[in-house]
């Protein structure tokens, strides 16, 4: 069940309601998320009591981004768990919401196996819930942490490709504190920028066709103050030719074992844009975004969105999974439309890729193997 929870008009607080929050009130525990549909017009908060309502919230992109996606999965095996409801069937439900995105399942999986020990160790199902909840709170302070890694190692190359400061950023959909238990990750390190005086634009591609970039990144970028513009997406090789690009910064949703990323439809073309214009291309991500499981780029399952994204503009005010015919069309009465989520750009056009435990250039498997081995380690000094 989902409830609204609260509204504010945007302008009205100086401070970004956050993105996920667990609460309990006394009708008991909820996770409560903040609407992204409905940004930039107004903030509101979604409450849900149960994983149907956090399923619809994950399709319908209330929440969205790939570290988010990880943190909402944890804590909605624990919202299960703690209501008394299926735990394992909550698990499959919510792996399933959204099929690209890799750090979904991944925080499904920690929460789930957690709760899956304590039982297995004798612990009572009230014990078991609290086992889940507390492994969803650590992802969730782990995910915080890593953006603040993220954002120092990005600044660090940047400085270290662009020397001289006065970075002009290009960046794609949204990748702020949006998607993230903490600052984001590409718009990370662009704030850090901006925070050191080194950034000199932040050029925002729209995103379409639900304008991500136009309705949140422009929104993040004007409530800290930095300097940027925005674009459509096809007006960016116009930036390149014009030599007012420095590097490109974008996010993921599932990097494959040998480096091929998987983003937000139109970030392949920024791809081969910045190659051609000896730009430098960077994807920033956690670890948790490695899918070792996935071979290559062919192998990562694109997620295809409904026709009707493409053929009707829809208001913020109306959620992005609304029923065809809520929205204005543009495109005649019954045209199919060619909808994919996602694009996969292939390693050769990555110029690094930066996580918490640093940056990889250049991207081979090999070092996409060697990151993944030193978040396992880092993952078991913090357990032990």
């Amino acid at each position: 069940m989902v409830d609204q929870y609260a509204q504010t008009p945007v302008g009205a607080e100086p401070s970004m309601l956050p993105s996920i929050r667990w609460d309990e009130p006394p009708e008991g525990p909820v996770l409560v998320l903040l609407d992204q549909t409905r940004l930039p017009v107004e903030e509101t908060e979604l409450v849900c009591t149960d994983v149907p309502a956090l399923v619809q919230a994950i399709r319908t992109l209330a929440v969205r981004g790939a570290p988010l996606l990880g943190i909402a999965g944890a804590y909605g095996v624990a919202l299960a768990a703690l209501r008394g409801y299926d735990v394992e069937d909550a698990a499959t439900q919510l792996s399933q919401a959204r099929p690209t995105a890799v750090n979904l399942g991944y925080g499904v999986r920690r929460a789930r196996d957690a709760y899956r020990s304590a039982v297995d160790q004798g612990a009572g199902l009230e014990q078991a819930a609290a086992a889940a909840l507390a492994e969803a709170k650590l992802l969730h302070r782990e995910d915080a942490e890593a953006s603040t890694r993220m954002a120092e190692f990005g600044l660090s190359l940047l400085d270290e490709l662009l020397p001289g400061g006065g970075h002009r950023i290009l960046t794609h959909c949204n990748t702020g504190a949006l998607v993230s238990g903490g600052e984001g990750t590409a718009f990370a390190v662009a704030l850090s920028a901006h925070r050191a005086g080194r950034l000199r634009r932040l050029w925002v591609d729209e995103t379409r066709p639900l304008l991500q970039g136009a309705r949140l990144t422009a929104y993040e970028a004007a409530r800290n103050g930095m300097a940027y513009t925005l674009l459509t997406d096809n007006a960016a090789g116009s930036l390149f030719a014009a030599g007012e690009v420095d590097a490109v910064l974008i996010g993921a949703d599932r990097i494959a074992a040998d480096g091929s990323t998987a983003n937000k439809v139109g970030s392949y073309p920024l791809a081969v844009l910045a190659r051609y214009h000896h730009v430098p291309f960077i994807v920033v991500a956690p670890t948790t975004t490695i899918d070792l499981d996935t071979p290559d780029g062919a192998s990562i399952e694109v997620e295809q969105r409904p026709g009707h994204e493409v053929t009707e503009v829809t208001a913020p005010q109306v959620a992005a999974g609304a029923e065809a015919g809520s929205g204005m069309p543009v495109a005649p009465l019954g045209t199919q439309a060619y909808n994919p989520a996602f694009d996969v750009t292939p390693p050769e056009l990555v110029t690094a890729i930066v996580t918490e435990k640093g940056a990889l250039s250049p991207v081979t498997g090999a070092g996409i193997a060697e990151l993944c081995v030193r978040s396992r380690q880092g993952n078991d000094e913090l357990m032990g």
